[in-house]
């Protein structure tokens, strides 16, 4: 009996494994614990195994290719229309077996350790920054409760912050100065966190060529940079600009039927942190252009007056993906177009 494809439903303890023959009978389906999966496929012979790409997936991929197996991650969305019945360990696990071997199935690129080691950080940096801001909403909400504003932007919050730590605050009640001033001083650790981690993460990409160029790209600073190569890896795995736009949910849903073709509004389908940061650096450039429109893009300015602000930056960060997989793709830097 050869087994040639296994699907594999991961989980912390117990596994469920699925593997069919090369004349698609079902070889086994059943549980493994965690300690047991490494060895039971080392057992067999080189074969096609699928996971979901889901947390611990790619540490899986990487151990299982060690014992010569050919492993194929796939996002989960794409993994669901092949269940057969009811949401089970053994259902999921033929779900995977099955998937793997479609021809047009999407599959996921096995991180390496150190993308995964840059990811820890800029996913520490994304956690951190939601706690600064749930932080200063909540400052700024009690301070509102005895009539005192604090002016919108970080920089007021922090500000404020360094000011009634130095005694320099409004007067308030003492049981609520202890309490906005422990928050306060909670912001403080957080913000000086977060620009250590940013200072790390800078620190890791400075050597990183793919990061120097993509920083060529204008509304794209080293954070994106690093987040796009240690997301990406090899710009490759697209086909096309508009592709890899895809894959960050950027592009608009095609609802076409009946031979008319419809687009509503973009698929935000793929890594949200990604294309936070793109639409972030877009909106950036967006301020610019406000400004100083004579020192940006013609193209930029015409979108701007035919569109709304928050349309012509997400079209923007559309733009910029496309340009980012064209310099990844050609190992060269930007050059913006030339203008007559």
């Amino acid at each position: 009996m050869y087994v040639t494809t296994i699907g594999i439903d991961l989980a912390k303890t117990i596994f469920q494994v699925h593997g069919v023959t090369e004349d698609g009978g079902v070889a086994f389906n059943r549980s493994l614990r965690r300690h047991q999966v490494l060895p039971f496929l080392a057992k067999l012979d080189p074969c096609l195994i699928g996971m979901e790409a889901c947390s611990t997936s790619h540490h899986w991929a990487r151990e299982i290719s060690k014992l010569g197996h050919h492993v194929r991650l796939m996002p989960p969305a794409y993994v669901k229309p092949y269940v057969k019945r009811g949401k089970t360990d053994a259902a999921d696990a033929e779900a995977i077996c099955e998937a793997v071997t479609r021809p047009t199935m999407r599959f996921v690129s096995i991180k390496s350790p150190d993308q995964q080691a840059l990811l820890s950080q800029h996913r520490a940096r994304q956690l951190l920054i939601g706690q600064r801001t749930q932080l200063s909403n909540m400052i700024r909400g009690l301070l509102g409760e005895f009539g005192y504003v604090v002016r919108k932007g970080l920089n007021h919050i922090r500000d404020f912050a360094e000011g009634l730590q130095a005694g320099n605050g409004p007067a308030l009640p003492s049981a609520a100065q202890t309490v906005i001033l422990s928050l306060c001083q909670q912001l403080l650790l957080l913000h000086a966190r977060i620009k250590d981690l940013e200072a790390e993460i800078f620190a890791a990409s400075r050597t990183d060529k793919r990061v120097k160029l993509l920083e060529t790209i204008p509304g794209i600073g080293p954070v994106t940079a690093s987040a796009i190569v240690a997301t990406v890896g090899s710009p490759h795995q697209f086909r096309s600009g508009r592709e890899f736009a895809a894959w960050l949910g950027l592009t608009p849903l095609n609802r076409s039927s009946g031979g008319k073709e419809r687009l509503g509004r973009i698929s935000k389908m793929g890594d949200r942190y990604l294309r936070a940061l793109l639409v972030a650096g877009m909106t950036s450039r967006v301020r610019a252009a406000r400004a100083r429109p004579d020192r940006v893009d013609p193209w930029l300015v015409s979108l701007l007056e035919r569109k709304p602000i928050r349309l012509a930056t997400v079209a923007m960060a559309n733009k910029a993906a496309r340009i980012i997989w064209a310099v990844l793709t050609r190992g060269e830097p930007y050059r913006a177009p030339v203008t007559a």
